[in-house]
């Protein structure tokens, strides 16, 4: 059994914004009903908007929506501003662009070729997002690891092949871990892998800067307010055209059909991280896909699911991987060492739900939680 599932929800006026039901696997009717499903409800708000200003509407407020499918996943772009439409297509050709650089699944990337060549020259973008995943393995003490790759091979996740490698297996491969083995030459735009063998994968961190980038694109073009979803990671401009926040449903790792709180946010990333998103059942036994770099396994230190809420799409994307990898404890003494930088809400393997102070006034739920303090 397999299940390869990423959802985020962000609610809108009455409406709710449903992106990236599905990505990658499951049936094509589950695909396809995932992929109507996010269009349906963004004509929803769409039209929910429309009713509330068709009074008062000008072109700041008419909204312009782009759904696409790219890094093996459905996206959600709508924007407000009378440049909307324009906009939105040169943001759906900066994400085709930054996927053909990337993606270890096209053949032609610069993260493809390195792979297969142990080195190779790249463009501003890749070296970016090498010298970022470098910054924060070193921030995490190794937990960010762009070096798993083939390890995540051995498990069958990039290519749904699934299986259980053995312990042999998986103590030789960690052997070829270890991002500060991966050498970029910053000055001349070069990356040497310095151990034979050693495969890269940026997609741990490639979705939070594509939606950051998309972002930029807004902001230059006079687009005044704007939510994406890239595959769950969501991104906003701004508040609402009303002025009013927008509203972003945090998943209950425990029912996906349902939420375990409503973040309020404007100008935030939002993205959350878990061992429910993708999966595959053998003998019994669910294997989740994110790994522990320590183990070669799945990681199993106390927690269900992590949202990570920055100003940074890169960072936050990075994060909400580390923090699950690292458990509640570690996870909680890292937000205090950097909480400038970002906040979070962490779900425990009971259920109990830690919101880190910074946010708790923007978090509203049925469920109890306890506030992190610094």
């Amino acid at each position: 059994m397999i299940n390869f599932r990423k959802k985020a929800v962000a609610m809108l006026l009455a409406a709710v914004f449903t992106a990236g039901m599905l990505s990658g696997c499951g049936t094509s009717g589950d695909t396809e009903k995932s992929k109507n499903d996010s269009r349906k409800a963004v004509e929803q708000t769409t039209q929910a908007e429309a009713d509330t200003n068709s009074k008062a509407q000008n072109e700041e407020d008419k909204s312009e929506s782009r759904d696409i499918f790219a890094m093996d996943t459905y996206m959600t772009l709508t924007a407000y501003g009378k440049n909307a439409k324009k906009v939105l297509d040169e943001a759906v050709d900066e994400i085709n662009n930054i996927e053909q650089l990337v993606s270890t699944g096209i053949d032609s990337s610069e993260v493809s070729q390195i792979n297969k060549n142990g080195k190779g020259s790249v463009s501003e973008t890749t070296g970016y997002l090498i010298k970022r995943s470098k910054e924060i393995y070193d921030s995490t003490n190794g937990v960010f690891d762009i070096t798993i790759y083939p390890i995540m091979q051995a498990w069958g996740f990039p290519t749904e092949n699934y299986r259980v490698p053995g312990k042999k297996e998986l103590k030789k491969l960690r052997g070829l871990m270890g991002a500060d083995h991966v050498l970029y030459d910053e000055k001349k735009q070069e990356v040497t892998l310095n151990k034979e063998g050693m495969k890269i994968d940026l997609g741990g961190i490639a979705k939070g800067y594509t939606s950051s980038k998309v972002m930029d694109i807004f902001k230059e073009n006079g687009i005044s307010s704007a939510v994406i979803s890239l595959g769950g990671n969501v991104q906003t401009l701004n508040g609402k055209p009303d002025g009013s926040d927008w509203r972003v449903a945090v998943e209950n790792p425990a029912d996906t059909g349902s939420y375990i709180g409503v973040l309020s946010i404007k100008d935030k990333a939002v993205i959350t991280s878990g061992g429910y998103e993708r999966y595959f059942k053998q003998d019994g036994k669910t294997y989740h896909h994110i790994i522990d770099p320590a183990t070669g396994y799945p990681a199993n230190n106390g927690l269900t699911s992590v949202t990570i809420v920055s100003d940074d799409g890169t960072l936050a994307d990075g994060l909400s991987t580390s923090l699950f990898i690292m458990g509640p404890e570690k996870a909680q003494k890292y937000w205090k060492e950097h909480s400038d930088e970002f906040d979070t809400i962490l779900v425990k393997d009971d259920g109990s739900i830690l919101v880190s102070e910074g946010i708790a006034d923007y978090f509203t739920s049925e469920s109890d939680f306890t506030i992190i303090k610094k």
